[in-house]
């Protein structure tokens, strides 16, 4: 009898996240949480202390020597004197890379205007008038300061409310307590320092290890954007407290957008997984934070196998960003430099066992066909058309080519897809990978989550796989053509 161990070393390229994150499901919650913390939360870094590094900079400078395509983009759009939606931090990003003191001037016009507004301001002028105070602070005057750095200080000392904050203000919050950190360093200290301890350590990483909280693709930008803050000012990664999840989040995040692109006016757009898509149709501006989530990963760790994958996503002109949104986030965040690898090696299955979520396609080619359960929802992509299923229903098993996926409501025995290869040789090893018979990866949905099943497979044995917090049981490497039988630990021991 063939081990688990042994099935599991017959995946193919399509298998290996997969297997991973099946190691993971098996690990405590606890152990995927490292314990460590920043030395400190008093900033001793030297404006601009936000995303602009020194050597993040020299690139961004160089790209306009070099009159690259996505400056060009920019400088066009900026010289046409078009409305942009980000126009603070839009017009202080033209001031870092051109020197423009005109750019730089007009930034801090519009920082003081909001700032100097009654009442609140939202979360994103917030964001802005931090990027301005920290990059502009050279053009800025006494009262300029006293108004801009006034609003950022009372954002950042503001109590964390009782109802938790958005990924969105984590983020603001720890920018605006950086952005000040000079002047009011107090304040600073003690706003990172809580931030840290109550949101990100209390709030943000249980919820994520427990499956309360997810990050979708849209929301990324801002997790990426606090990851850059801490790194680059306190000298801590955050990853050091996620590292498990993180790691797996590049290929999640690649496979939870529709195939089919989205032909808008100024570019094509990849359609991040939206629960209500059907609703509202296709939403640009999510689109755009979820391929800026992107730019930002790859230039958070460029090294890493996963970062190299990103990147060969993310280069591609057909979605270079060139509307008046998105080419501050392209310009800052792209290096076409950097080598990628395809993202046909992306495995087409992406199953996220600490958020129990499943995403598949059957090809990388546009008119594929998708499957994503997330959110408690499961949706089917193809033809253009996009159907909502209900994961408890009594439904067919739906065979995506690379995994296939059955509903516990419909039946307790199924048989996996036979699959053709070439034929087994007669003389073949049966310890060899490459000698054994075709396998599939199967996903049982609608299952209790977080219960122990038994899984029997003709001629295989059983073996024991617990369901993930979305009710999916993953059973990789399965031998086409298998009948399988499953259920209930006990009761199929009871029953067998």
């Amino acid at each position: 009898m063939r081990t688990r161990t042994r099935a599991i070393g017959q995946l193919t390229r399509r298998g290996l996240l997969g297997n991973a994150l099946f190691g993971a499901a098996l690990l405590p919650a606890a152990r995927l949480l490292a314990q460590s913390a920043p030395e400190g939360f008093k900033v001793y870094t030297d404006a601009p202390r936000l995303f602009l590094r020194a050597a993040r900079l020299r690139l961004l400078r160089r790209e306009r020597e070099r009159r690259s395509l996505r400056w060009e983009q920019f400088e066009t759009l900026w010289n046409a004197a078009v409305e942009f939606p980000e126009f603070g931090w839009t017009a202080a990003l033209r001031y870092q890379i051109a020197e423009d003191g005109a750019a730089g001037t007009q930034a801090v016009g519009w920082g003081v205007a909001k700032a100097a507004a009654s009442g609140a301001v939202s979360e994103n002028v917030v964001r802005q008038l931090a990027l301005i105070a920290d990059w502009c602070g050279p053009l800025m005057q006494a009262a300029d300061k006293t108004a801009i750095y006034g609003r950022l200080e009372r954002y950042a000392a503001a109590p964390i409310p009782a109802a938790g904050m958005t990924l969105a203000e984590a983020r603001t919050r720890a920018l605006a307590a950086i952005a000040i950190s000079e002047g009011r360093a107090a304040v600073s200290e003690k706003a990172l320092r809580e931030l840290y301890e109550s949101f990100w350590m209390k709030t943000f990483i249980p919820g994520l290890l427990s499956a309360k909280l997810h990050v979708p693709n849209p929301e990324a930008n801002a997790l990426i954007e606090l990851m850059h803050a801490f790194r680059d000012n306190l000298d801590f990664d955050l990853r050091d407290t996620c590292g498990k999840w993180y790691k797996d989040y590049g290929p999640i995040h690649i496979l939870a957008h529709y195939p089919e692109p989205f032909p808008a006016s100024e570019n094509e757009y990849r359609i991040p997984a939206d629960a209500q898509l059907d609703q509202h149709g296709p939403d640009i501006t999510k689109a755009t934070l979820s391929r800026a989530a992107e730019l930002a990963m790859v230039a958070y760790d460029s090294n890493a196998a996963e970062t190299q994958l990103l990147q060969g996503f993310v280069m591609n002109d057909r979605f270079l960003m060139r509307g008046t949104l998105g080419i501050a986030y392209e310009l800052m965040w792209a290096d076409p430099y950097q080598p990628g690898l395809s993202y046909y090696h992306v495995p087409l299955v992406a199953h996220d066992s600490i958020g129990g979520e499943l995403y598949v396609r059957s090809t990388w080619e546009d008119d594929a066909q998708w499957l994503g359960f997330f959110g408690g929802q499961l949706q089917l992509f193809g033809n253009g058309e996009l159907k909502h299923i209900d994961p408890q229903s009594d439904h067919d098993p739906m065979d995506l080519q690379e995994a296939t996926v059955f509903f516990a409501r419909h039946a307790e025995k199924f048989r996996v897809p036979a699959r053709s290869g070439p034929a087994r040789p007669a003389d073949a090893d049966p310890e060899d990978p490459a000698d054994s018979p075709a396998v599939d990866d199967v996903f049982i949905l609608g299952l209790r989550p977080g219960t122990p099943y038994h899984v029997e497979v003709d001629g295989e044995g059983m073996f024991e796989a617990a369901s993930d917090p979305g009710g999916i049981v993953y059973a990789p490497g399965l031998p086409a053509g298998a009948q399988v039988r499953f259920g209930l630990a006990d009761q199929i021991s009871s029953n067998g």
